[in-house]
């Protein structure tokens, strides 16, 4: 199988080039591409040698060129819009779609549109054209396999059972490295705090997003467009131990549970492969070194940005991608130390506030939806910054 990676200098990306260097008879990676990490890229490129290689940053592009001048055989390119060249590059079977946040948008419909298979790891596609980017799946006859380890979960556990007999599925969350802060203390956590996830190991914005739970919010909305389910049928439980991934509750009151270690090479080797499984790749579970599993409610009082992915959904239209804009300009700024950690869902719900727009779900309305959604967050942050 030929696979290409785009944002292969990530956690996801790395992972995946890990999984399949144990595998050198079965895959081959034909395309890469990055941000702007033009180091890294450049070793990932001498050690796989793909056919072609994109990095989105510019300023990069000279120093990577520089670093890879010795690789002949390797067409190397530059440029965001460029990323979608590696999402269609013809030779490629399946495309890992890895990059954070909605820069990944556009590349991954090109990949569907291409009729690439889609291994999903870019949830922001979903939260903020799920419309759009399923009925091109569709459309197109493309299977998008999810990769985040909840959905590669309850993909699992749905394998090869009725629809009809389910009830809820129920998507795990860590609780984050506040899960057991005060409210008040969390105006004064720092990003240094909140990058310091107790259990993954995961980029910036993600592990931010896990902090404040709306990453777990984005997975509901994600969860929607991937198995068909209004959000009163998504549930959201913490579990701290992250070993039970995701669970699926049947109409008769049975709950099945997916459990391993805490690791993406889980997921993303089950993307690649599936309905095989590839053997050794991650760590298996000692129950008798294992110790308690416990869960509880999330608090939305103290996490607001849960409740607020819960709303957009249910507004639903470019809600979710208003949602999601706003809160990837508050994670930039809080991890530029410009705002405080509780400023990160009150500046997205005061630009979902605001967004009374009624328009189709396109995917150029939604990147419309997406600019309009930094704008006034930018404006909003001037406001809470003049106030302090």
């Amino acid at each position: 199988m030929k696979v290409a990676v785009l944002g292969s200098t990530g956690s996801i990306g790395t992972n995946t080039l890990a999984v399949i260097d144990n595998y050198p008879d079965r895959y081959d990676i034909v395309a890469l591409a990055a941000g702007k990490n033009a180091e890294k890229l450049a070793r990932q490129i001498k050690h796989v040698r793909p056919r072609l290689a994109c990095i989105a940053e510019q300023d990069a592009a000279m120093k990577l060129q520089s670093l890879c001048r010795d690789h002949a055989g390797v067409e190397i390119i530059s440029g965001a819009d460029n990323m979608s060249r590696v999402a269609t590059f013809p030779d490629a079977d399946i495309v890992v779609a890895a990059v954070s946040g909605a820069a990944g948008l556009v590349p991954t419909i090109a990949a569907v549109r291409a009729g690439k298979t889609v291994a999903l790891a870019n949830k922001e596609s979903l939260v903020m054209a799920g419309a759009v980017l399923t009925q091109e799946a569709h459309r197109n006859n493309v299977r998008i396999l999810p990769v985040d380890s909840e959905h590669s979960a309850i993909f699992q556990l749905l394998e090869g059972r009725s629809m009809k007999d389910l009830k809820h599925i129920i998507l795990t969350a860590s609780g984050g490295p506040f899960l057991h802060h005060k409210k008040e203390d969390l105006e004064a956590v720092t990003p240094d705090d909140a990058l310091r996830h107790p259990r993954w190991d995961m980029g910036n914005k993600v592990t931010i997003d896990s902090a404040t739970l709306m990453n777990k919010g984005l997975e509901v909305i994600e969860a929607h467009w991937l198995f068909g389910l209004p959000p009163e049928r998504i549930k959201v439980v913490i579990h701290p131990q992250s070993v039970i991934h995701s669970m699926v509750e049947f109409v008769d009151g049975t709950v099945f549970a997916q459990m391993s270690l805490p690791d993406m090479k889980g997921p993303i080797a089950y993307a690649l492969s599936c309905p095989d499984r590839l053997g050794n790749v991650v760590e298996p579970l000692d129950f008798s070194r294992l110790g308690e599993l416990t869960f509880g409610e999330p608090d939305v009082e103290r996490f607001p940005s849960l409740g607020l992915a819960y709303t957009a959904l249910k507004r639903g239209g470019l809600v979710p991608s208003v949602m999601n804009g706003a809160n990837e300009v508050a994670v930039e700024q809080f991890l530029a130390k410009k705002i405080r950690f509780t400023d990160i869902p009150a500046i997205t719900g005061e630009v979902m506030e605001r967004f009374g727009h009624e328009r189709e779900v396109s995917l150029e309305n939604v990147l419309w939806a997406d600019q309009w959604a930094r704008q006034q967050s930018e404006q909003v942050l001037q406001k809470i910054c003049n106030d302090r």
